[in-house]
């Protein structure tokens, strides 16, 4: 009797193309939030240094064969749930984060939190126990000078205490037209991340990034080493400025042809 054959897996597909502007309109969000006066800088990184951090079933996401490690400074604005306005003090504050780039089996991009500090506890810890996302409780602040931006950062919990940062940037020109890197590193629209060992991937969708370039006058920061990563090394491949963006959260994405993904928290 001749034997069943078994599934192949789903082979890969190629990577979705970097799109300036978010490929669907998200109606009915999950979450709404701003983010205002946000810092990129932005190291080149080997694939192999970061495959082993990224979630299962993803790998890192590269242009011409280099992948990234992002630091990305902000004042998160407004955050809310559903279509309920946002709340103005505990979902206002600044967050400094550490991402990765990567890229699924069905070519969706996105990015993966290393590490995200905030300064306000109670998001901290509903983010930590409800998205198990990496948040970090930290003392912070954002300091506005007349063409300069200064972001602070010291880590409260859960640890490694102690671990900080400092960035100053001197704000440039507007881009008019980014180049192919400064796509590839803000035109990103959805997150991977594992939700109790499974992977999920949450989109998102906001008006394309006004961007500026800018000058890193000071950059003193242990929180990508406190992430898992090796440490920094030469002067960043980018540094980028962006006054800001309204940004929209759906409900985690179904995978093309597979059950449907995780339940909502």
């Amino acid at each position: 009797m001749p034997s069943t054959p078994h599934p192949q897996p789903q082979a890969p597909v190629p990577p979705l193309p970097i799109t300036p502007d978010a490929p669907d309109a998200i109606a009915r969000p999950l979450l709404t939030q701003s983010w205002l006066d946000l810092t990129f800088v932005h190291w080149a990184a080997d694939p192999a240094d970061v495959a082993g951090l990224l979630p299962p079933g993803t790998v890192p996401d590269t242009l011409d064969g280099v992948t990234y490690v992002g630091l990305v400074a902000f004042r998160m604005h407004r955050v809310g749930w559903f279509r309920l306005p946002g709340v103005p003090y505990l979902g206002t504050f600044p967050e400094t984060n550490v991402r990765l780039y990567s890229v699924d089996a069905h070519g969706r991009r996105g990015v993966v939190f290393r590490s995200l500090d905030a300064s306000r506890l109670l998001p901290v810890a509903v983010a930590r126990i409800g998205f198990r996302l990496p948040y970090v409780w930290s003392r912070m602040a954002i300091d506005e000078g007349a063409d300069t931006v200064t972001y602070t950062s010291r880590r409260r919990w859960p640890g490694p205490r102690g671990a900080s940062s400092r960035l100053t940037v001197r704000v440039g020109e507007r881009i008019g037209e980014p180049t192919a890197l400064e796509h590839f590193l803000t035109a990103r629209w959805g997150m991977h991340s594992a939700f109790f060992g499974r992977s999920m991937y949450l989109p998102n969708a906001h008006p394309r990034w006004p961007l500026h370039r800018a000058e890193l006058v000071e950059c003193q920061e242990d929180l990508v080493t406190a992430a898992g990563l090796p440490e920094p090394t030469g002067e960043p491949a980018s540094v980028l400025y962006s006054p800001g963006v309204p940004a929209r959260f759906d409900r985690p994405a179904r995978p093309p042809h597979r059950p449907a993904g995780i339940p909502t928290p």
